[in-house]
């Protein structure tokens, strides 16, 4: 057994026996945890836990397959056309190294559960891709010390230790969507957001007053929402928009479902998009260009950004560290039929 003492960052990682000695439990019970078995007391597991966080553990002899042939793709939701984007760019490089794509649904949760936890390290996946969701410290700690990487897409929140992540430039897409719209002559320009814990919701807002500061033009707080991504959402924000004395001649929704929760409250108040009503959108998403007016809206490369995401996590099971941990994406301005001068 090593004589390193415990907590050095030195220490060498340990065998499953010394982990076993060290925390006072059986071998057995070590592989239990090791392999995300359930049946273990959780203070007996928090205590194993901590001693592989602290040191790693050391495989007495590698599996001669190594890690499973499998890429885990974690959604905190899925939102269908922008889940099947994600999915492709995942799927398009599995398909290239010959791994197959376990697909798993938080539930609108923003972290796993312990649950879902287990489930990957009995898996043992090459790699893992969370979209729009965050690990906690904790969780983070679990994947790293089994040898598990992971890459996040489009994080929800703060990514704990600096996790590698892939994105699109949401501030540079928030200001092309509002100087697109100052632009074409409109002066008072709405916003919706994206919930305030969410990064690229907050890139584009501040990319949006950036836009309104240049213009020379006061942000006004009665016109800046904020949202939650979703198309009653849009909608209900819209509807409050549209009820202002003086109401916006422009939306910009910081993604396609709430633009399309805009189009709704357009229509239910009389008002003609674009002609009585500008709107624009994030996204890009295929049926954005099927609306009525097709939507204007900035386009974010899902599939590109899945698909860095899915090499990044491969080249990081492969030992090999990216040369930057944060990767963005470049967003495009995509100007339809839902935006035209006020009035026009």
């Amino acid at each position: 057994m090593s004589s390193t003492a415990a907590g050095d960052p030195r220490a060498e990682p340990l065998t499953s026996a010394e982990i076993a000695e060290r925390a006072g439990v059986s071998v057995s019970t070590v592989s239990k945890v090791i392999n995300g078995r359930s049946d273990v007391a959780p203070d007996t597991r928090a205590r194993v836990e901590e001693f592989i966080r602290r040191h790693g553990h050391l495989r007495q002899k590698r599996r001669a397959g190594g890690p499973a042939p499998l890429l885990e793709l974690v959604f905190r939701q899925t939102r269908d056309a922008y889940a099947i984007e994600v999915i492709n760019g995942v799927q398009r490089v599995a398909r290239e190294h010959r791994l197959a794509v376990v697909l798993s649904e938080l539930q609108g949760r923003h972290t796993p559960d312990q649950g879902w936890v287990e489930q990957v390290l009995a898996r043992r996946p090459t790699g893992v891709i969370s979209v729009f969701a965050v690990l906690t410290d904790a969780q983070s700690g679990q994947l790293r010390s089994r040898g598990i990487p992971f890459v996040l897409v489009d994080p929800g929140g703060e990514p704990a230790h600096a996790a590698p992540s892939v994105g699109a430039t949401n501030w540079g897409g928030g200001l092309s969507a509002t100087r697109h719209l100052l632009g074409i002559g409109h002066r008072r320009v709405a916003v919706i957001t994206g919930p305030d814990r969410s990064m690229a919701s907050r890139a584009r807002l501040d990319g949006y007053r950036t836009a309104l500061d240049t213009a020379g033009i006061a942000a006004d707080p009665a016109l800046i929402r904020t949202g939650d991504f979703t198309t009653e959402g849009g909608l209900a924000h819209a509807r409050a928009l549209l009820r202002l004395p003086e109401p916006p001649t422009a939306v910009f929704a910081c993604n396609d479902a709430q633009a399309l929760g805009v189009y709704l409250a357009a229509a239910e108040a009389g008002l003609r998009i674009p002609d009585e009503l500008s709107v624009v959108g994030f996204d890009d998403l295929p049926p954005a260009q099927w609306t009525v007016p097709p939507l204007t809206t900035v386009r974010q490369p899902l599939t590109e950004m899945a698909a860095t995401a899915a090499t990044m996590v491969l080249a990081l099971a492969g030992g090999r560290v990216p040369a930057q941990p944060r990767v963005e994406l470049a967003t495009e301005l995509v100007v339809r039929a839902s935006t035209a001068p006020p009035g026009g």
